[in-house]
């Protein structure tokens, strides 16, 4: 049992790392003022963009990551604490050094690399990229497959989901609202959910961004903020992107909520990533998703997500979007594991603030010493832990069998009728 004075202790380090963290603000540092898309296209896509970054000054995060190290000790609390601390600083040198190469390098670090290792050491993001896209290119011959669901506007859009959060979270509900700039189609904290003015929604947009920006990042923004005695779980910086990206991508799974398109833009993503890492400029990349986007305006916002922060002439782009196909996939593969061990306990404490699934050992042992409460609002999907448990169990069954052979018997009888 932990001591008052060992409690105010862990409390006073976390809320300094929670201080250091709010100053970052990665994605606001890295964005592109609207003149830089205006100059693009009226050089007709055929001259780089030219970017300039407001300098990012670390002095203030240094300051509060120094006091909160001064008061470690020696416990598996404290250790934990030193590596947020650790990973806090790693996303203020990120961006202390936009526009060059050493962001590159340091956003490796962070998000990882499209050919970076999964868990079962030899399948990379690349990889399961690759293969969706066949898969999805293979179906998309079809053109049946491609009907469009209902167009809807961006205050349409606005007014859906203003009145689910407002259901949902009561007076802690976000503010949502319509912005001309924005990096993607909506971007969510838990003060504010924003819509892009200009971006092209359906009808099954709405459910998506309920399920990925409200359920899951807003959600556990609000559920961390109020870990009173580790408010850090409420805290945004580079390494938890992976997990709650993952979460977000896999609740839109889970519920219906994806579509073919939404999966052809983070597969996308990924192969943009690896063709600037291999030298692709900012045109390259851009007639890429020319080639792949239903507007130019959209090709532009998915080459900037690339290229924000990094160098636009190629070799090191920002290698965030990587994460959303590498996080779902381990989200997936952790829920599984979980479910498999009966080790349901966990699955609802992955809401009680934003972590990284490696975290999880040590917010388990902060729970029941009292450190970690849970959380109290979870996407209607986690709360059930009947249909979680049916779902993974038939997941692990399905993995036991030979699917080679399965395979083989139904590619036969297919093929009689092709």
């Amino acid at each position: 049992m932990l001591s008052s004075k060992e409690r105010s202790r862990l409390k006073k380090i976390s809320e300094l790392l929670y201080t250091a963290s709010s100053r970052l603000r990665i994605l606001r540092t890295i964005s592109w003022s609207g003149r830089v898309r205006y100059m693009f296209f009226r050089n007709k896509g055929e001259k780089i963009p030219e970017v300039e970054y407001v300098p990012y000054d670390p002095t203030a995060v240094t300051e509060d990551l120094s006091q909160a190290r001064r008061l470690l000790q020696d416990s598996a609390y404290d250790e934990w604490l030193l590596k947020k601390a650790k990973e806090i600083e790693l996303s203020a040198n990120l961006l202390a050094n936009c526009g060059t190469r050493e962001f590159f390098n340091i956003s490796s670090q962070i998000y990882g690399l499209p050919n970076s290792k999964l868990h079962d050491g030899s399948t990379t993001p690349l990889d399961l990229a690759r293969k969706f896209e066949a898969i999805i290119d293979s179906f998309q011959k079809d053109p049946v497959k491609n009907v469009q669901l209902e167009r809807i506007s961006a205050d349409e859009m606005c007014a859906r989901i203003s009145r689910t959060v407002k259901n949902t979270f009561g007076n802690l509900a976000p503010e949502v609202i319509v912005v001309d700039e924005l990096s993607a189609k909506a971007t969510a904290t838990s003060r504010k959910i924003k819509i892009r003015k200009k971006g092209r929604f359906y009808g099954k947009d709405v459910q998506q961004l309920i399920n990925h920006e409200a359920l899951v990042h807003v959600a556990t923004t609000i559920n961390g903020r109020a870990q009173e005695s580790m408010r850090i779980l409420g805290a945004n910086y580079g390494s938890v992107t992976k997990t709650q990206e993952g979460l977000a991508v896999f609740s839109e799974f889970i519920t219906g909520s994806i579509d073919i398109e939404r999966m052809r833009r983070i597969v996308d993503r990924v192969l943009a990533i690896r063709m600037a890492i291999d030298g692709a400029d900012f045109i390259e990349v851009y007639r890429f998703f020319m080639a792949r986007a239903d507007s130019k305006n959209q090709a532009f916002e998915n080459a900037r997500r690339v290229f924000r922060g990094g160098v636009l002439t190629g070799g090191a782009p920002f290698t965030k979007d990587i994460v959303y196909l590498d996080g779902l996939i381990r989200v997936h593969n952790f829920f599984r594991s979980a479910v498999s061990r009966s080790r349901e306990d966990v699955l609802r404490l992955v809401f009680a603030g934003k972590m990284e699934l490696d975290d999880i050992p040590i917010i388990a042992k902060m729970a029941k010493d009292g450190l970690v409460k849970t959380p109290e609002f979870i996407p209607p999907w986690a709360s059930d832990l009947n249909f979680l448990i049916c779902y993974f169990a038939f997941s692990v069954f399905i993995d036991d069998i030979d699917y080679k052979k399965v395979g083989e018997y139904y590619d036969e009888l297919l093929d009689k009728y092709l």
